[in-house]
């Protein structure tokens, strides 16, 4: 791929050129009409694009980007890029649409100011373009309003609420209050997490569903998968909920929680599967699996050291972060029995192809950045995942992009290139419709359509991983 250059609008035809080039237009007018010229800001010249509309490859485009919005995508051969437009000569890459992180979690005002940068480069160097934030802060709009008006570089933010648990919500008025109050807020969201009594869930429902914000995250053990499902929770995040729901009425205790699952491994009923797979279809909600972080950080068999060594990329951390990602999973491997671990990883492995097999809704997150999963990176991890749960990349692509993109009744705004989606996409050197891995040939992100080549994200990342004492 040769370097971007820019049309000069200054360039002329030398006088002595001129008998030729009318005799060059002369021939070319009995071959078809001449190009048209396309007025734009950035022009990818001779992409392959993966729209993902459909599991297609229109070859030979140029896809011309003007005030962050794709404005056309024509025959290569049939269109021509304006003068003054920067143009990407992409030499058969591969353009397709940034990926949406679902179970992110953003900057809080306790971070620093060049932490907080860094983090939001994570996500947009490794072409995630949207997060839905799952743990929800006021300074978060501050922080969409700088990326909304270019005055702060990442992606496109979804926020959910400050986390709505049984320890920081008792009493069903209190639920009702503050679901009503968030939606006023402006969030996209209510989060919701462990611990809320059933009678208080009710409450946050009805009166989530009154004022018209949708919520969804952990479900409440007291709940359960399908009364939060008939409840009408829009995403159940993570799947502990799928492992217990597996545990017939009998054979339970009262021993739930997030890390229940290796003690219930040994009850579950598979059989249940499918029904579970119907009540979620049915329900019409979505499922967030966040299979790497669970996989590394609960029921994983590696020390930190070996971890460590195979994600490079904890580079881009605060050391101290690092540190106590890696107490973490020592500390757990201490008094973990290994054979459970593997059989629960196993089982969620299972329970994600059922639904994947079944018409489930699944959308693409990691809920980075907690341990081991780092924003952006972690979503290869994840991707990775699913193709070995036996997922077409294709399909994978699909929830890492139009699914979310449908999530939020926004086709039309992202999730595919298309004419006039945003500007939010990945150039590639390979194909990602052959092999999900090819996200990593990564030659550059366009965000919020500013242009980033792959040697500009690298040289950043550089820089992070030197302000934390990694170089």
């Amino acid at each position: 791929m040769t370097v971007p250059r820019r049309r000069d609008p200054r360039a002329r035809v030398r006088p002595a050129a001129a008998l030729l080039l009318v005799a060059g237009l002369v021939a070319a007018a009995a071959c078809g009409p001449p190009p048209v010229v396309v007025e734009g800001e950035l022009a990818f010249v001779n992409v392959n694009v993966v729209a993902m509309d459909s599991e297609r490859v229109l070859e030979g485009q140029t896809v011309v980007i003007d005030e962050g919005r794709i404005r056309s995508i024509d025959n290569a051969a049939h269109v021509e890029p304006a003068e003054g437009v920067e143009i990407v000569e992409a030499d058969g890459h591969y353009l397709m649409p940034g990926l949406t992180e679902m179970h992110g979690h953003l900057p809080n005002p306790r971070m620093s100011d060049e932490d907080i940068k860094n983090l939001l480069f994570l996500y947009v160097a490794n072409g995630v373009t949207t997060v839905r934030g799952m743990q929800g802060d006021p300074s978060q709009f501050g922080l969409r309003s700088s990326i909304g008006r270019g005055l702060l570089l990442g992606p496109q933010l979804y926020l959910a609420s400050v986390s709505m648990s049984g320890r920081s919500v008792t009493t069903p008025e209190e639920a009702a209050r503050l679901a009503r109050g968030y939606q006023v807020e402006g969030y996209d969201l209510i989060k919701t997490h462990e611990g809320l009594a059933p009678e208080v869930y009710e409450a946050l429902a009805a009166s989530a569903s009154e004022a018209g914000i949708p919520f969804g995250g952990h479900v409440p053990d007291e709940v359960g998968l399908l009364g939060a499902l008939a409840a009408g929770q829009v995403s159940i995040d993570h799947l502990d909920n799928y492992v217990e729901a597996l545990v017939p009425d009998e054979a339970r205790d009262d021993g739930g929680g997030l890390l229940a699952a290796g003690a219930l491994v040994d009850r579950v009923d598979e059989g249940r599967i499918p029904e579970l797979v119907r009540a979620t279809v049915d329900a019409g909600a979505w499922v967030v699996p966040t299979m790497v972080l669970w996989e590394t950080a609960f029921f994983g068999d590696r020390p930190s050291a070996d971890i460590r060594a195979a994600r490079p990329e904890v580079r881009y951390m605060p050391p101290e972060t690092v540190e106590r990602w890696s107490e973490a999973v020592d500390t757990r491997l201490e008094g973990s029995d290994p054979e459970a671990n593997r059989r629960v990883a196993e089982l969620r492995r299972r329970i994600l192809a059922a639904l994947q097999a079944g018409g489930a809704r699944i959308a693409l997150g990691t809920d980075s950045p907690q341990i081991f999963s780092v924003p952006g990176f972690a979503m290869h991890h994840e991707m990775a995942l699913y193709a070995e749960v036996g997922m077409t990349p294709y399909e994978v692509l699909e929830i890492g992009t139009r699914r979310p993109a449908e999530y939020f009744d926004a086709a039309g705004e992202f999730g595919t290139v298309a004419v006039d989606r945003r500007a939010d996409l990945i150039l590639l050197a390979a194909n990602p419709l052959d092999d999900i891995a090819n996200l990593r040939q990564r030659a550059g992100v366009v965000v919020g359509g500013r242009w980033l080549p792959e040697a500009e994200i690298q040289s950043r990342l550089t820089e992070i991983a030197r302000f934390y004492g990694n170089d």
